[in-house]
């Protein structure tokens, strides 16, 4: 029992250290911004321009490592912004995904796609008030469920 209970212990500190994990896509604030090997400075890796979206792969107190087109390297914190979200981006893309699935009938699939065309709407003619015995106050409903 001390097993399972240190087992599941150890999966929610693991899941909760994935969670924190950073995703965030920056960029620079003023311009291009210099990617060094160290944290502190040292010699350049390459230039990030002032348009290229960073993503940090790694957070110190003061830097951040980050990856970029050109290449990694560390940048100081004060010289770079978090990129919002896209609003309203909410697509998934499958192109590369193939979906396939198993159908323990055939004839189903067959009944289902040879029967699409010949299917006819049904109408509903019929009134329904006379089953209304009584109306109802949206204004009466809200007060009584005290949702107003």
């Amino acid at each position: 029992m001390k097993t399972v209970k240190f087992m599941t212990a150890v999966a929610l500190m693991f899941m909760v250290t994935a969670s924190f994990a950073s995703n965030k896509v920056v960029k620079s604030k003023l311009g291009d911004i210099e990617l060094t090997n160290q944290k502190d400075g040292g010699s350049v890796v390459c230039t990030a321009g002032f348009n290229d979206e960073l993503k940090i792969l790694k957070e110190a107190e003061t830097a951040v490592l980050v990856k970029g087109k050109c290449g990694n390297g560390w940048i100081d914190k004060s010289k770079i912004e978090t990129v919002a979200a896209k609003v309203g981006d909410k697509s998934i893309s499958l192109d590369s995904i193939t979906i396939g699935g198993y159908i323990d009938d055939p004839n189903l699939w067959n009944i289902l796609v040879d029967n699409i065309n010949d299917f006819e709407g049904i109408e509903i003619n019929r009134d329904f008030k006379e089953y209304l015995t009584y109306t109802m106050d949206r204004e009466q409903t809200e007060i009584r469920n005290g949702e107003n």
